[in-house]
């Protein structure tokens, strides 16, 4: 049947116990990226890694999640959301039991990596679920702000439970925090969760599911490296970026396959449409901007302001709970004001963030003023990017909104993983150069060169010069701020580049009627 959505369906209280069933999986989903930030210590005292097994444990649960968002949202559209859910979500249990349990750096290695594709099945039926159970446009801009907020939160508090677990129980207890929510879900999903009555019944196209998986592990993988390698010159720069071109390859590929399938993994045809293709954009721009922002601040936090890791984690808040309020706050807004006009407001407030960074971020800037710069870019960000996330999946047709959401999480990670390699970059490169000019004349040679490779090479060789190395470290911090500062430059000019399309293309152009929803 047609519903007008002039007269849309108003949720029930069934709904929105639904919705606070689905903050859940989206916390466990989100705190599950990030717990072991600060668990990894402990674990590796109990299995043994090796320095690359310790990065694969931390990482492949990323890796596969950003790999298998575009497969696990088509097949949301084939079998049905909730279905998939349920799937994903008993899965995802059972494997943090394994992960718990594991007995070596193998067997945790491929337990993180299986609870990475159980992990990818959850956000797009999320997402998915959220069309579904929220007629009403203004409930549904609040479910999803309220389901943003819980994986901005969800991110912020993994490295805190993780650490605060570890004061009291074995490592093993950051997975099983995960089996009582999984399970809840599993019981009470049924009752509170409907199940989508429009499907895709086209099957899953097998070589299209392997470039996509390949193409987005390559290159998630690759920037990673790349960013990771930018504080050394160990000579892997060109084998990752041969590794992220071949990734990009696999997506062109993937891209001229779709366009020659009756049924394609991903319809093209989505993009075609400005409040989906335009949206998409927007957070692939911010997301650059502001993770490598936010990635730069914490690496300030702790190599000028002399932060430890916890301390840096601790100084962050402000930025999350800013970030959490600018997200509830924008549903309101959007019942005033158009919420494209909203979004191109949000961003307005990040570039004028970017830009108080940028001015502010000096080595002898105070803590509180370096993190109000911050907070303001998560405000406008939390503003925007609730709406986009709306504009995105009530874009899509509902039949197609598994796909919608996946995309918009391949976006998402993607905005990710180039704003920290972008991060890296740019604020090792201007480290380099600004260092390179004010180096101190009574510095030897050999140890100027030792301060020019990484900035902990120039934290360390500073302190190895005993009092003679305090003009070469109040050298090295200027130049780590400097990075920061050029940086939050070019942060402020993505997301104002992001204003822009959505000012073009969603506000002075689009300026037609909602559309009828299909039921």
């Amino acid at each position: 049947m047609t519903v007008d959505t002039t007269t849309p369906l108003r949720a029930t209280r069934r709904e929105w116990a639904g919705l606070a069933l689905l903050v859940l999986p989206m916390l466990t989903l989100s705190t599950d990226l990030t717990v072991l930030f600060l668990a990894l210590p402990t674990l590796s005292a109990a299995l043994d890694p090796s320095a690359s097994q310790a990065l694969w444990i931390v990482h492949v649960y990323g890796f596969l999640i950003a790999g298998f968002l575009v497969t696990m949202g088509r097949l949301g559209d084939r079998i049905g959301p909730r279905r998939l859910l349920l799937i994903g979500g008993l899965a995802f249990g059972l494997l943090s039991l394994l992960a718990a349990l594991s007995v070596n750096p193998e067997m945790l290695i491929a337990a993180r990596a299986l609870l990475g594709i159980a992990g990818a099945t959850l956000m797009p039926s999320l997402f998915s679920l959220l069309r579904t159970m929220f007629r009403d446009d203004g409930q549904r801009r609040l479910a999803i702000a309220i389901m943003f907020s819980a994986f901005s939160a969800g991110g912020a508090l993994g490295p805190l439970l993780g650490g605060a677990l570890l004061e009291h129980f074995w490592w093993g207890s950051v997975f099983l925090i995960n089996v009582p929510p999984m399970v809840l879900l599993a019981i009470a999903g049924p009752r509170l969760l409907p199940e989508r009555t429009e499907r895709g019944h086209a099957a899953l196209d097998l070589p299209s599911v392997a470039l996509s998986v390949a193409g987005m592990l390559a290159i998630v993988y690759g920037l990673q490296e790349l960013a990771a390698g930018q504080e050394t010159e160990d000579g892997a720069l060109w084998p990752n970026v041969l590794v992220t071109g071949l990734g990009l390859l696999a997506l062109v590929v993937f891209v001229l396959r779709q366009r020659r399938l009756h049924d394609p993994l991903f319809d093209l045809t989505l993009l075609a449409n400005p409040r989906i293709g335009v949206s998409l954009l927007a957070l692939l721009l911010a997301g650059i901007g502001l993770v490598g922002a936010f990635y730069l601040v914490t690496q300030h936090l702790q190599w000028v302001a002399g932060q430890s890791p916890l301390q840096a984690g601790l100084w962050t808040v402000p930025y999350v709970v800013v970030n959490i309020a600018g997200a509830l706050l924008a549903p309101a807004l959007a019942a005033r004001l158009r919420p494209a006009v909203v979004v191109t407001c949000g961003l307005g407030i990040t570039v004028a963030g970017g830009v108080g960074l940028a001015v502010f971020a000096g080595p002898a800037t105070p803590l509180p003023v370096l993190i109000g710069a911050l907070s303001v870019i998560g405000l406008g960000q939390g503003v925007s990017m609730a709406l986009v996330s709306d504009l995105i999946i009530a874009g899509a047709p509902e039949e197609q909104a598994g796909s919608a959401a996946a995309a918009q999480e391949v976006s998402g990670e993607l905005g990710a993983a180039l704003g920290t390699a972008a991060g890296g970059a740019v604020g090792i490169a201007v480290y380099r150069a600004a260092l390179s000019g004010s180096m101190p004349a009574e510095v030897p040679p050999s140890a100027g060169q030792a301060a020019l490779s990484s900035v902990h090479d120039g934290i360390g060789t500073a302190q190895s010069l005993g009092a003679g190395g305090q003009e070469l470290l109040t050298a090295v911090h200027t130049a780590v701020a400097s990075g920061l500062q050029a940086y939050a430059v070019a942060a402020a000019l993505l997301a104002a580049l992001g204003a822009l399309l959505v000012t073009w293309f969603l506000v002075i152009r689009d300026r037609r009627p909602p559309a009828t929803m299909t039921a």
